[in-house]
């Protein structure tokens, strides 16, 4: 028997029942988070197809716009446990990950006792990660990519489900060091955090400055979490999205790069962006109450799936080309 096609699995009808009575939580859920965070209403759907996809993501944007808010927020939202570290230059990776300490018991003998750190948690938010120094960066990255830390040539398995939402100050990059390309590809979503409108500032300020401020609500529990995470692995991808994302994806290579800024690119993503874009576009069509992506889910995240996983010519760099022209031309050639 041949493996089904596109990505569609042989129980379809299963499939869409069991979308169908979860649209209308993960609806609620993003609409709880938004209820808190006002004026980034993209950020806040992106976050959430993050974490429904199982993957990590990165949120770039300067200070104030409510980063670690939103973290805590979606923590709460999802019932997940939720940490916060402060990256420095200082921070060692036993800081995150824990340590070893000797202890001696009453009869006098000896023996280490693991201390977790502040990583064993199922939603942890990593602020300016751009901070810390490549060894931490590094501790951080490799149990993202393997959930499990190992101390002591001991394997310690991280918390299921496991999400990292890291933060970069774009602005201040005096004392920091920049994550190298290999380990911006462990996020499976760059999500860029503007300014509110002014509309949406105004909420803000009426909002929080009074007595009290509004308290995100529980909607969903760690295992509810991680069942919805299946049902997105398993949501049917129609052939036309399969190939509009092999199009974008691989038009975005040097060699078989198209459009006006085809010489523009140096380098560019891996199998693992069409696997990124695989997943954030069943995530993102059940987040919006559909049953199956469509290619207008495929243009909308092309940009924070590519923009980590591509880099520019210097020669494209000199006339003023950025990452985000050349996607945009990418995705006005699919579809």
């Amino acid at each position: 028997m041949s493996a089904p096609r596109s990505g569609i699995a042989p129980d379809t009808d299963k499939i869409l029942a069991q979308a169908e009575s979860a649209i209308g939580r993960i609806v609620a859920a993003r609409e709880a988070v938004a209820e808190i965070i006002y004026g980034q209403e993209q950020v806040v759907e992106r976050s959430l197809v993050t974490v429904l996809a199982g993957g990590h993501g990165l949120l770039v944007g300067v200070p104030g716009l409510a980063k670690t808010k939103l973290v805590e927020a979606l923590g709460t939202v999802l019932g997940l446990s939720e940490r916060r570290i402060q990256f420095t230059p200082d921070l060692m990776p036993s800081d995150i990950l824990g340590s070893e300490v000797l202890e001696q018991a009453p009869d006098g003998s000896r023996a280490f006792r693991f201390i977790r750190g502040p990583i064993f948690a199922q939603l942890l938010m990593a602020d300016e990660i751009n901070r810390a120094s490549p060894r931490t960066q590094s501790a951080l990255l490799q149990a993202m990519q393997e959930r499990h830390v190992t101390v002591a040539g001991q394997r310690y398995d991280l918390p299921a489900p496991f999400h990292v939402l890291a933060t970069q100050n774009p602005l201040e990059q005096e004392g920091t060091y920049p994550l190298p390309e290999a380990q911006l590809d462990r996020f499976l979503l760059q999500i860029d955090v503007h300014y509110p409108d002014r509309e949406a500032e105004r909420r803000i300020l009426l909002a929080t400055t009074g007595v009290t401020e509004a308290t995100p609500r529980k909607v969903f529990d760690a295992a509810e979490l991680l069942e919805l995470q299946q049902l997105v692995r398993r949501v049917p991808v129609g052939g036309s999205v399969v190939e509009a994302i092999l199009d974008l994806v691989r038009a975005a290579r040097p060699g078989s790069a198209t459009g006006k800024h085809a010489k523009s690119i140096a380098w560019g993503p891996g199998p693992r962006a069409s696997q990124a874009l695989m997943l954030t576009v069943r995530a993102r069509a059940l987040a919006q109450g559909r049953l199956a992506p469509s290619i207008d889910d495929v243009k909308a995240l092309a940009e924070p799936v590519l923009q980590h996983r591509m880099a520019l010519t210097f020669a494209a760099r000199a006339d003023g080309v950025t990452i985000r022209d050349v996607i945009r031309d990418l995705t006005d050639g699919i579809g």
